[in-house]
């Protein structure tokens, strides 16, 4: 239920034309200022780290958005984690597909055929959010980029509410979907403590009213607050969805929030440790996921980082993993590098080619074999279907990518009736 418009440019060159000198960088779990802006991009780009926060003045955020979207090297896309969902899987020409998010003109018009969008979603202006990129080795000041990365930024209110959440539930009755996914809970992060608690409350009792055997996945996304987190983990969400997608800062951000393993950990360094990252998904489904004393429907956990994605499910509740964990890593190579199939001189691989399964339980260690890419390992009664991924050494485009893999990976996955 979240969707918007993306203005995508070049970080340093948005700074600089709004004025803003390079300088030391600093973390800001909000956005006060053009100051604040500046110090978290320098922050988040010194360490190659994908980020997204909220900007809190209003008038200031409007400014910076025209300045943004009227600048010559800015590109306007569909944005919002449903919105690209739905785009993606809309390039099925098999699909329909229903997105309820705050829908303004220009949205609208980039949006595919195949989306349908409830009257009662459209709006009379766009939300846009500002997406800035950095690439691997660029320079701003002193602060040099360790790898390809973008920070994201808005001031959306609609989709903070989740002001169209209900509208999606209430229309899903006539539309008789296969597959219902949510996205934009972090959105929420810019409401105060009561209107978050509250409107979770209601998220959770909207979520419940869809049909149970309708397979739902939720795509988390870049948070900073760690009660609230927690809230969603714990008592409300994770036990009413199938599915969730996340990405290697989500995932830390997760356990350090409910002190699981590894909570300890500051932040990754380099390429995510796969046996510290299978610690933590075989964490998430063990407290949280489906078994037989547990009233939870939670079986299944795509994780994405740059340079290898792991699927986690509960056995004998998906098949077909091995082939959507691989579509899940094509989708990543071919849309980076803006091809319709994976162009071998564009691409490399990154990921380690020997690795332990865990680091808390006696491990099996595993050597990749180019042969046969993705690799199954189980863990009580849990499947892990590993794969590479083919990274682009240029990347064209890496907004919305984590989406694109979700999507993909979806697609690709058979879920049982239960």
């Amino acid at each position: 239920v979240n969707a918007c418009v993306d203005v995508v440019l070049s970080g340093v060159k948005l700074l600089e034309a709004l004025g803003l000198e390079p300088g030391e960088g600093k973390n800001h779990a909000v956005l006060n200022s053009g100051q604040e802006l500046r110090e978290a991009f320098a922050h988040f780009m010194e360490r190659g780290a994908a980020a997204e926060r909220f900007f809190s003045d209003a008038e200031a955020f409007q400014a910076i958005a025209q300045t943004a979207s009227e600048h010559p090297a800015a590109q306007l896309y569909v944005g919002g984690n449903a919105a690209l969902i739905g785009q993606k899987l809309a390039t099925n020409p098999d699909l329909k597909i229903l997105l309820c998010g705050p829908v303004g003109p220009k949205l609208h018009e980039l949006l595919d055929d195949n989306v349908v969008v409830p009257p009662e979603s459209m709006q009379e202006r766009d939300e846009f959010h500002l997406i800035l990129e950095y690439q691997a080795g660029e320079q701003w000041g002193q602060v040099r980029a360790p790898a390809a990365n973008r920070f994201i930024f808005s001031h959306d209110l609609s989709n903070g509410a989740l002001n169209m959440l209900e509208v999606f539930v209430s229309s899903l009755d006539e539309f008789q979907p296969d597959l219902v996914v949510l996205s934009g809970l972090h959105m929420m992060e810019g409401q105060s403590k009561e209107m978050r608690h509250r409107r979770l409350m209601e998220a959770v009792a909207s979520i419940s009213d869809i049909p149970t055997d309708i397979p739902i996945h939720l795509e988390l996304a870049s948070m900073t607050d760690q009660d609230f987190m927690s809230n969603i983990m714990h008592q409300q969400v994770f036990p009413l969805v199938n599915s969730i997608g996340l990405n290697e800062q989500e995932l830390l951000f997760l356990t350090q929030s409910a002190s699981g393993p590894h909570a300890s950990l500051p932040s990754w360094s380099g390429i995510p440790d796969v046996g510290v990252v299978s610690d933590i998904l075989f964490w998430i489904l063990k407290e949280h996921g489906k078994t037989a004393e547990r009233a939870s429907d939670l079986t299944r956990i795509h994780f994405h980082t740059l340079a290898y994605h792991i699927l986690v499910t509960v056995d004998g509740h998906w098949g077909n993993q091995a082939a959507a964990v691989a579509a899940g890593a094509r989708a990543a190579g071919t849309q980076a590098c803006a091809t319709d199939t994976i162009d071998t001189s564009k691409v490399f691989l990154k990921a380690p080619l020997e690795f332990v399964t865990s680091h808390t339980e006696a491990p099996s260690k595993i050597s990749l074999n180019p042969d046969e890419p993705v690799v199954h390992w189980h863990r009580e009664g849990i499947s892990f279907h590993f794969t590479p991924v083919l990274v682009c050494k240029d990347p064209v485009r890496t907004v919305g990518l984590g989406d694109a893999i979700s999507a993909e990976g979806l697609l690709y996955s058979e879920a049982y009736p239960q």
